[in-house]
């Protein structure tokens, strides 16, 4: 037999050493096992091959029953050791492939053989450790994320089989006194198969009652009646006469809640404020919405730009003044595209770019979001949100020509709520929501179908999707 030569030497030992190297990728301790300290490898071997037993059970149980993958998901313990987990497995992982690249005798290589092998295992213990450790980062952005704006309170039960949450859309705007409540609508949603109805009240409803026992019962004991008496001056309200509310962190909410009460007779589970501005920032992590635009849609007061008419994608801030315009139209066309883009929302936001774009999406909602929804809670409504998504969303809207808003025929809103209820939670069979946007033609006014004198489609409506 012919003796190998130098050359030949140096393959053979190049290729050892980069099977070593692989073999430590894809089976960390496989190479101390065959060529170094058999004791260490038998460990890792164990450490690894139980760590994918326990991903793949994970995974088969979060495939199997939902409620587990969205508790894992929100669980502060379970965040917390996993990101440990991770950190031990990045250091443990990138020692042993160091050790692989050491066991592959680079001394004995050529020079570029050693080169290229010192490249090839820089590189993959930077990919593998980098990507773990960015990992328990991000799940430690997460949990500063639930901690900063989620509340740790109780949860609050449905009442009869609803969860009842006021989505209020709000303006800080430099130089305002307190919160200005710019939309109002309460989502209610079936505990059990998160149908959800849109209840929208409008800004400058008056005359109306509060709950029996609230401070404002109190001072307005014949209903919410002056000349600057409208839904949403209650948040300026309770900032003004803040000794009402000394037991409140926040008395603009909570006053608010109170008049929706009042007039919709509904139990407010919880609350979640809204930042108009804020919301530019979560719409821009999204990538953008894409919205049926029916009408040219004025950009800024005066007019300084316009969204044109057609399906169109926009960005943050072209969505903020679709949904906030109304130089060419009124408040309740205003409410009617506000509901077009809370539905895009829901059909749009997907759970895998949440996860690929997580620091741009906690960013954003940490400006965006105020609300009372306990942590504790996040699990149930991340899978009630799922399971509204692939169903059809019906609204109704307490709006003319149906309400006089100046003076509301209260029991008639609160057979307007119950006929919705019934209506949703009847049959039994799921409602499917259609896909893309409708084609429905008709008088527009504003951007939605309909006018003030005979009502906005998407303000009255068993599916949103088809008034959109």
């Amino acid at each position: 037999m012919r003796p190998a030569t130098s050359p030949e030497l140096h393959r053979v030992r190049f290729r050892r050493a980069l099977t070593l190297l692989v073999m430590t990728l894809l089976l960390p301790g496989s190479a101390q096992l065959v060529a170094g300290n058999k004791k260490v490898g038998r460990i890792a071997l164990r450490i690894w091959l139980g760590c994918v037993a326990t991903g793949v059970l994970t995974l088969a149980l979060g495939y199997l029953w939902r409620g587990f993958a969205f508790w894992l998901a929100f669980d502060g313990f379970a965040s917390g050791l996993l990101r440990t987990v991770l950190t031990l497995l990045a250091v443990g992982w990138a020692l042993l492939l160091i050790d692989a690249w050491r066991l592959g005798q680079p001394l004995g290589l050529a020079q570029r053989q050693r080169l290229m092998l010192v490249g090839l295992n820089g590189v993959t213990v930077f990919g593998v450790a980098g990507s773990l450790l960015f990992a328990s980062h991000v799940l430690a952005v997460k949990g500063d994320f639930i901690s900063t704006v989620f509340g740790d309170g109780p949860a609050s039960a449905a009442e009869h089989g609803r969860y009842n949450i006021l989505l209020i859309g709000g303006d800080k705007g430099a130089g305002r006194w307190g919160l200005r409540t710019d939309s109002m609508t309460v989502a209610s949603i079936d505990e059990e198969t998160g149908r959800t109805v849109l209840f929208g009240l409008p800004r400058n409803m008056t005359n109306f009652p509060f709950p029996e026992g609230t401070p404002l019962a109190e001072d307005y004991p014949d209903g919410y009646d002056c000349d600057t008496c409208t839904l949403n001056s209650l948040a300026t309200y309770a900032a003004d006469h803040q000794d009402e509310f000394a037991d409140s962190d926040t008395p603009g909410v909570d006053a608010t809640i109170m008049g929706v009460e009042g007039i919709t007779g509904l139990k407010i589970n919880y609350y979640a404020l809204v930042d108009m501005k804020g919301f530019e920032g979560l719409v821009d992590a999204m990538g953008g919405l894409t919205l049926n635009v029916r009408d040219r849609i004025p950009i800024e007061f005066p007019a300084e730009d316009w969204i044109e008419p057609g399906v169109q994608e926009l960005d943050g801030y072209e969505t903020l003044w679709f949904a906030r315009a109304r130089e060419t139209a009124d408040d309740y066309s205003r409410m009617a595209r506000q509901k077009c883009v809370m539905s895009a929302m829901l059909q749009q936001i997907s759970p895998q770019e949440v996860l690929l774009k997580f620091e741009q999406f906690a960013d954003a909602g940490r400006k965006l979001f105020e609300t009372n929804l306990p942590a504790s809670e996040l699990d149930t409504f991340a899978e009630l949100a799922l399971k509204a998504r692939s169903q059809k969303i019906a609204t109704v809207s307490f709006v003319p020509p149906a309400i006089n808003t100046s003076d509301p025929d209260i029991d008639k809103i609160r057979s307007m709520i119950d006929k919705a209820l019934e209506q949703s939670e009847g049959g039994g069979t799921v409602k499917k929501a259609g896909k893309g946007f409708s084609k429905r033609g008709g008088t527009t006014t504003g951007g939605s179908l309909g006018s003030m004198s005979e009502g906005y489609v998407a303000n009255q409506t068993e599916d949103l999707g088809k008034a959109c």
